[in-house]
């Protein structure tokens, strides 16, 4: 899979998030950013993102997936926002 593939499918996904994607064949890096993040747990957090891709994940499509959430304010001032 390519970047813009998994960017593809987590926007029809997980309405009203932005997602920033690196990586390549089945090892992807995945930043998320929205409210659907506001009041959840870190673990709650990536569990949403993980289960938007659990299809893909189950048939070997993706395999190594890191994830980092923030919400619209953690963003503003996360380090990885550096762009």
């Amino acid at each position: 899979m390519q970047p813009n593939e998994v960017k593809a499918l987590l926007e029809s996904r997980i309405s009203g998030c932005e997602f920033h994607i690196q990586g390549e064949g089945c090892n992807f890096q995945v930043i998320a950013v929205g409210e659907a993040f506001e009041g959840l747990s870190p673990v709650k957090r990536q569990q949403l993102v993980y289960a938007a891709l659990s299809d893909e994940i189950a048939s070997g499509a993706l395999h190594a997936i890191s994830i980092k959430t923030f919400t619209p304010t953690q963003w503003q001032t996360a380090s990885e926002n550096a762009e």
